[in-house]
């Protein structure tokens, strides 16, 4: 932590704790690293007392959730992938239509916290670059404020259709330029995230070989839809 104490004000005005700043102190990075560690904290790789209680809230990115189980309409005879499963209420839902449903994250206590939230899942750590599937096993996927941190999304989206049956629905919501800066894409998470216009987004689906790609912008949230 800086003498003056900046570390500290900005882990509060993102919400953190004392819990929070005892794990940054006890990370040993240097200070260069601290930006970086709190988008992983806050975001990217959620963990501590405040990922808990906001990730297991039960309006946690309820607009995005919504959205995507809509589009996909799951039932019965689905398989539901969701990359980037947080506190794991979309698994919950997806379940009560009586889908089979995956989720994998990179955070272990979202994975601990998504397996409270969703008993039945199969819910297991890992990275979406390297999903450990094999091909052609799922039949929807899903995934949530987590495009935004794909640091080669081109080749994550090939990965992801690897593991979809042919036709599969894809349902990915993401957060659109004009919402930098705002409480939806703060700094410094905006800072290390990427945002792309709807025209992008398409061009990225498409470049990995997704078809029936579909671009919605409702008030900044984007919901990119496709088949595999």
């Amino acid at each position: 932590m800086t003498g003056d104490g900046g570390h500290e004000r900005a882990l509060r005005d993102l919400g953190l704790g004392d819990d929070d700043l005892a794990a940054w102190c006890a990370s040993g990075l240097a200070d260069d690293r601290f930006e970086e560690w709190l988008v992983d904290r806050v975001a990217r790789r959620p963990s501590g007392a405040r990922a808990r209680r906001v990730y297991g809230a039960e309006d946690v990115h309820d607009f995005a959730r919504r959205a995507i189980l809509e589009t996909l309409a799951l039932g019965p005879e689905d398989h539901l992938l969701e990359i980037g499963c947080g506190g794991g209420l979309l698994l919950r839902e997806a379940l009560a239509a009586g889908a089979r449903v995956t989720g994998i994250d990179h955070s272990q206590e979202m994975v601990e916290l998504a397996h409270e939230r969703a008993p039945d899942a199969d819910i297991i750590l890992g990275d979406a670059a390297q999903l450990p599937f094999g091909d052609h096993v799922f039949t929807a996927l899903a995934m949530s404020a987590v495009f935004f941190f794909l640091s080669d999304p081109i080749a994550t989206l090939a990965e992801c259709r690897r593991v979809l049956t042919p036709g599969a629905g894809i349902a990915i919501f993401t957060t659109a330029p004009e919402l930098r800066g705002t409480r939806a894409a703060p700094a410094p998470i905006a800072d290390h995230g990427h945002f792309y216009t709807e025209a992008e987004l398409a061009r990225l689906a498409r470049s990995a070989g997704l078809s029936d790609v579909a671009v919605d912008n409702d008030d900044g949230g984007q919901l990119l839809t496709a088949t595999a």
